[in-house]
């Protein structure tokens, strides 16, 4: 044999030995699901090859993969992990006990944003490296909070920060974007950032644009407290454009009865603004009632100020009249004391959990207010205020722009529901949205809103955030009366690869990761 005959030989024994040998075995195969990938198209059928942490292959041909493990997903949809942009389980994720994040596993959540309302920690490192340590059960994102920012500076005081005070919030921002905050989250609406200004919010929107962060945002206003609604809207697309940072307007709604159907014009300026080149973006749960307290709800926010104290105000002759009467007003505007539900009353008061203001000033045989006085002083509640009209929810959550979020907090269904009710109601009773684009709401949406790499999609090279239900079948169970109860339905959750729920039960797995935005660790 010459060899020049030699050599085409071998490279056809070579080309024979790569096509005969044995095909990839993956860790995980699902087979036969319904796809919903998150992209918005219809679903298709596929098979899906998860190797690692990561998925290797979505087969849609009817050549078969094979894994060591194998699920038939006959029968169900498959899609990406829902993403809550919106939560407050920072409590919850650095638990021993509720770290593993069982009431958003159960709803198909596998990535929660924390820190949101402006209410963070300040050492974003040492947390997110606490989440890592102890182990968390879903993804979790961390915010820098503005009220927690000016309250570690200038406490609790209703005044513009000097040009020092400006410069050291500027720092703990900062200092929170370079340990992986993805971005600033204020609570416009609260006290401390209620005493804020505009521009003192655009200076430290700055900061968090610097390093790649997003602006999420209680507005200061969904109502008609101070600046109205369409003003707050109004002063955060100013925000956007002149700190040039991307706005998200956190739980959106119109709150109350003086803002009843005002959810078309709200449309029209955030549209107008996106038209512009500017990116506001907002997120929605899908209940008619808000999640608020006594002191949230209907406190004036300079009763909340440090000096003299609320309690002293309130004991002043002088000042309690002009109290009760702003007080009124907050209860008028979210539709009286019977609007107003006790969720999470303090000690004092635990036995009127489940009744609204008007039953509990029955009961004590005194004027609402003073009730509401009353339970403040005493520590304070929790309360479902029944605020949003149904004609306003649907408007918000037909828009492209709008997300699923849950806003998840004590004593508010919404915590172990959000996500299993919108499937529930909107999509399958009530037909607002079709599933698929409920879906790409709840994954892609939030992930390319916010800059998450390689989640918030079914596709080779992202990570297996995958959850796995009948739609029919899935069931938010979650009241007011029981805020606790787990939502029904999802057959397997896995998170980077790992089954954390498996024929609707937790695993004991604790595979979520703590989230860094890429580019605060590669700037100074």
């Amino acid at each position: 044999m010459t060899n020049r005959s030699f050599y085409p030989l071998l490279l056809l024994l070579i080309l024979f030995d790569c096509n005969s040998s044995s095909p990839t075995v993956y860790d995980l195969v699902i087979r036969n699901g319904q796809i919903i990938d998150g992209s918005g198209k219809p679903a298709y059928r596929a098979d899906i090859g998860i190797q690692g942490d990561t998925i290797a292959v979505l087969q849609t041909n009817d050549q078969p993969i094979k894994g060591i493990k194998e699920i038939d997903a006959s029968g169900y949809t498959v899609s990406p992990g829902f993403i809550d942009p919106h939560t407050h389980a920072m409590g919850d994720l650095g638990d021993t006990v509720r770290n593993a994040n069982l009431n958003y596993l159960h709803q198909g959540v596998t990535t929660v944003f924390t820190g949101s309302d402006g209410r963070s920690v300040i050492q974003v490192g040492d947390r997110l490296r606490k989440w890592e340590e102890q182990g968390i059960g879903t993804n979790a994102i961390m915010y820098i909070g503005h009220g927690t920012v000016r309250q570690r500076v200038m406490g609790m005081r209703d005044a513009a920060p000097t040009e020092e005070e400006l410069d050291n919030m500027k720092q703990l921002v900062a200092k929170g974007m370079k340990e992986g905050a993805y971005g600033l989250s204020s609570g416009l609406f609260y006290a401390p950032a209620s005493y804020s200004t505009t521009e003192e919010v655009i200076e430290l929107a700055k900061v968090a644009a610097q390093y790649g962060g997003n602006y999420d945002v209680h507005q200061r206003d969904e109502s008609s407290y101070t600046i109205g609604l369409l003003a707050a809207v109004e002063e955060t697309i100013r925000i956007a454009e002149e700190a040039n940072i991307p706005a998200h307007i956190a739980h959106i709604k119109c709150l109350g009865v003086d803002v009843w159907g005002k959810s078309t014009e709200v449309i029209r300026m955030v549209e107008a603004a996106r038209d512009r080149g500017l990116k506001v973006t907002a997120d929605q749960y899908p209940y008619r009632a808000s999640g608020s307290s006594i002191t949230g709800a209907l406190v004036p926010r300079w009763v909340q100020t440090d000096d003299p104290s609320p309690k002293e105000k309130l004991a002043d002759p002088k000042l309690r009249p002009k109290i009760i009467a702003e007080m009124k007003e907050n209860m008028r505007r979210r539709g009286g004391p019977e609007s107003l539900l006790l969720t999470f009353p303090n000690k004092k008061d635990k036995d009127l959990v489940g009744l609204n203001l008007a039953q509990v000033s029955e009961r004590w045989q005194v004027a609402p207010i003073e009730a509401a006085i009353r339970i403040y002083l005493n520590g304070g509640s929790s309360l479902g205020s029944f605020n949003m009209r149904q004609d306003d929810i649907a408007n918000f959550m037909k828009q492209p722009w709008v997300m699923t979020g849950s806003d998840g907090s004590g004593g508010h269904p919404r915590k172990y529901g959000s996500y299993p009710k919108k499937i529930r109601q909107y999509v399958r009773e009530e037909k607002v949205l079709p599933l698929n684009e409920m879906i790409q709401k709840s994954t892609h949406l939030p992930a390319t809103t916010f800059g998450i790499p390689k989640r918030g999609l079914l596709k080779a090279g992202y990570y297996a955030d995958i959850i796995i239900f009948k739609p029919e079948e899935v069931i938010d169970k979650a009241t007011f009366e029981d805020p606790t109860a787990l939502a029904e339905g999802m057959e397997h959750v896995l998170v980077n690869g790992q089954l954390a729920i498996t024929d609707k039960a937790y695993t004991g797995a604790l595979a979520g990761r703590a989230l860094r935005r890429q580019s605060s660790q590669q700037q100074e």
